[in-house]
């Protein structure tokens, strides 16, 4: 199997060389440790790691190695829908397109040496969104910010949005530009001194503010206007650097009313007890399922949970068959929050943010009996997730198709539904806020 744990590196042909606003993020937060309570059960009719080393009566603690990343969106914000894209301290989630030197130090990443022009890319591709960077330039630098944009572009008048960060474009696209599709309303400088871009991508129309300021308004009137792509950050001549990288997916519609169960229906066999009460939907009792009666193949889903016990096991399934009793749907988004040896960098069973029994979260970041904000995009065989806005997962599925048709035997590309998970009878947990959106 294939894990983004850092770079990649992608055949890099051709990229074009190109120079490449709003409400300034937050400052950086420090994460609050409540050690979550220790989890003995695995899941139902599944073998598991041995748990006997479960622990979880101090506050937890981490090597220096082992750092979590510090918040650097409020709580407001994560439930808003913004996620990070950078956790601040390392590369997760970024592919890198050619040998330029990416790093990391400080809460920066930094580059300013390769053999070519290059990108950072994320993980998977972005529809409609907000973007928010903090960048800076050295003096004579070429750099940008790449929206909507292949792996390896070839001509920003084309194949991707080039948000340029350069002063000196030899056509005049400089700082604040779309590279050979439209300049800037006024002149602006990106040149040796800490700036912020707010995007805003809404269809065809796209709003560029530099440090608050519109410098950008941007309608695509061509015959192919672009949909989706990833986002990437570049390099392309001198030192850049990006701090503070944010992104908040638009156009996701609620899956739950608030109110009832409409568009949602009780798998045959279910022994949980799904009711809405104070509007969220309350789950007890299991093993049951509810399954939307909406499929969804490639999307962005965020939710938000409570578990209301200790280490609760549940999860958010997708791409599932329609549900049948005793059968495991599809993919499976983790929600439980134990932790092993009192250390949050050990999942105790796979912890929440995973991929169940494919890809455990790299560390737990979410507390019981506290609402926690998630967000799922899947691509393809790729699926990336964020807890509280801080990146988790990054896994491909390498896995061939099984007969079946079902996710949790091999890869599923095609649409499924979401199914809400009610583990085991000491089940107790609440679901809100979930939306989704389809991928183009």
């Amino acid at each position: 199997m294939r894990y983004w744990f850092g770079f990649e590196m992608l055949a890099c042909a051709g990229l074009i060389v190109g120079c490449g606003g709003g409400e300034a993020p937050n400052e950086s937060r420090q994460l609050v440790v409540k050690e979550p309570a220790s989890d003995t059960k695995s899941k139902v009719g599944e073998s598991t790691d041995a748990v006997a080393a479960v622990t979880a009566t101090k506050p937890a603690t981490t090597s220096a190695s082992k750092q979590l990343p510090k918040p650097a969106l409020s709580a407001d914000e994560t439930a808003d829908g913004w996620v990070q894209l950078f956790d601040g301290e390392t590369l997760f989630g970024w592919k890198p397109n050619s040998d330029v030197n990416w790093s990391v130090a400080d809460g920066v990443i930094t580059a300013d040496k390769g053999t070519k022009p290059g990108l950072l890319l994320t993980s998977v591709p972005f529809a409609d969104y907000e973007f928010r960077c903090d960048f800076w330039m050295a003096k004579g630098g070429n750099s940008g910010v790449f929206l909507r944009t292949p792996a390896v572009p070839t001509d920003p008048g084309v194949d991707c949005y080039e948000l340029n960060i350069c002063d000196t474009h030899p056509q005049g696209f400089n700082t604040g530009s779309f590279v050979k599709r439209q300049k800037p309303t006024k002149e602006v400088s990106g040149e040796e001194a800490w700036k912020t871009f707010h995007v805003r991508a809404e269809g065809p129309h796209v709003v560029v503010k530099l440090d608050g300021e519109e410098v950008l308004n941007f309608t695509d009137k061509t015959d192919k206007p672009l949909t989706s792509g990833l986002i990437g950050l570049q390099m392309n001549s001198g030192l850049v650097k990006f701090r503070n990288v944010f992104v908040k997916p638009l156009g996701t519609k609620e899956l739950f009313n608030g109110k009832n169960l409409t568009g949602w229906r009780e798998v045959p066999g279910s022994k949980s007890k799904f009711e809405v009460i104070d509007g969220a939907i309350h789950v007890t009792n299991g093993q049951g399922y509810w399954e939307s009666e909406a499929t969804f193949a490639n999307f962005v889903l965020q939710a938000q949970v409570k578990t209301n016990g200790d280490a609760l096991n549940s999860g958010i399934f997708f791409r599932g068959l329609p549900g049948k009793e005793g059968a495991y749907p599809g993919y499976e988004f983790q929600i439980q929050n134990g932790i092993k040896n009192g250390d949050r960098t050990q999942p105790a069973d796979f912890g929440t943010g995973a991929i169940f029994r494919r890809q455990a979260a790299r560390f737990v970041v979410s507390n019981d009996r506290e609402w926690t904000t998630l967000t799922l995009v899947a691509s393809g065989p790729t699926f990336v997730t964020w807890v509280n806005g801080i990146p988790i997962t990054v896994w491909t599925d390498e896995r061939k198709p099984h007969a079946s048709g079902n996710a949790r035997e091999g890869l599923r590309l095609e649409g499924g539904h979401f199914s809400l998970q009610g583990h085991d009878p000491t089940t107790n947990l609440d679901f809100r806020n979930l939306r989704a959106v389809e991928l183009p």
